[in-house]
């Protein structure tokens, strides 16, 4: 990147220099400072509070808008593998502000405690979000549900096992089933079990180069990214990829890799199911699976869209998602399928 600093103080005056100055030099020295920062005044923008929550000793980290008790239900939004609250920024700038809507850190990310095994797990994370919702009082009203890629196989099996807390659920690329097709993920995950390099995950990234080929890997669309702000989204993450690696052979692990194929079944909420057709990551074959166990659920099937759903098309979730809410208060569940 070329920047002429001298043309852009000059025309700043001498009142801007100084704050532009300190941009600059954030942008290239600490790239990953100016990211949290960039998160912050995000929230601040959408008018999202941070909050904590803390019961029998644990933390949870959460963001929130509006109040409880509208004309839809609440949304309570659990995201990815390595992600944290912050992801869904993009959907909530395309909802109505009046809706009231929450994002979890989930178990161990971000600013949520960080524990052990046993809370990594399908099951463990399940109990740690039900914790959640008792804690913040949003189960005194059934609210709706949405999950991707883990958050997706969490909230799932949480549909079966608190059905009376759920109006609807929304799943986006949902992890836990039995795809009829390996996607290229998978695919690359077993040639690295046959070659013993099972420490090599691709959704775990140690340099600006792997951290590249990760986000081609989850996205469709390709786009040059700064080397700073790969740097940058690496460092933030190198601190913690030990605790992603704990979790991610977690939740492949007999316990939890097909939690949600063995659930299905006992999914009673309206379910509506999103998902990017040229994912990568997961693939949308999956989408089949699903439609065979809850043959009435809505399925709306992206197009020029990998496993980033939330990213790559947040105007479109955010409508998706608010579509099927009135949808529910009109008439129930939907059965339609939607390209």
């Amino acid at each position: 990147m070329e920047l002429d600093v001298s043309n852009m103080l000059m025309l700043a005056g001498s009142t801007l220099a100084l704050p532009i100055l300190a941009f600059l030099t954030s942008f290239l020295l600490w790239p990953a400072a100016l990211i949290k920062v960039y998160y912050w005044y995000w929230r601040s923008t959408l008018g999202l509070q941070l909050r904590y929550s803390y019961s029998g000793g644990y933390r949870f980290c959460y963001s929130c808008r509006g109040k409880p008790g509208g004309a839809t239900p609440s949304l309570l939004l659990l995201h990815g593998f390595s992600a944290h609250k912050d992801m869904w920024l993009s959907v909530v700038k395309h909802l109505p502000s009046s809706q009231h809507v929450v994002c979890v850190d989930m178990p161990g990310h971000e600013g949520t405690s960080r524990t052990g095994a046993e809370d990594y797990c399908i099951q463990g994370q399940v109990q740690r979000i039900h914790q959640f919702v008792q804690s913040i009082g949003l189960d005194r009203n059934p609210f709706h549900l949405v999950g991707t890629s883990m958050g997706g196989n969490v909230a799932g099996v949480y549909a079966t096992r608190y059905p009376s807390h759920l109006s609807g659920l929304t799943l986006i690329c949902p992890a836990g089933l039995v795809c009829p097709i390996d996607s290229v993920f998978v695919s690359r995950l077993k040639e690295l079990e046959r070659s013993e390099q099972k420490e090599l995950i691709p959704l775990i990234p140690s340099t600006p180069q792997e951290m590249e080929a990760m986000l081609q890997l989850c996205s469709y669309v390709r786009f040059k990214i700064p080397q700073q702000i790969l740097q940058g989204l690496v460092d933030v993450r190198i601190p913690h990829n030990d605790f992603y690696r704990e979790v991610f052979m977690e939740i492949v692990g007999e316990k939890s890799r097909h939690s949600l194929q063995e659930n299905l079944h006992l999914i009673t909420a309206p379910l509506q199911v999103i998902w990017g057709k040229h994912d990568q990551v997961l693939d949308v074959s999956g989408v089949s699976v699903l439609q065979a166990s809850q043959p009435g659920c809505q399925v709306a099937l992206l197009e020029r869209c990998g496993h980033s759903v939330v990213l790559e098309r947040p105007r479109r979730t955010a409508r998706l998602i608010m579509d099927f809410l009135s949808a529910q208060e009109v008439d129930g569940q939907g059965g339609e399928n939607i390209s």
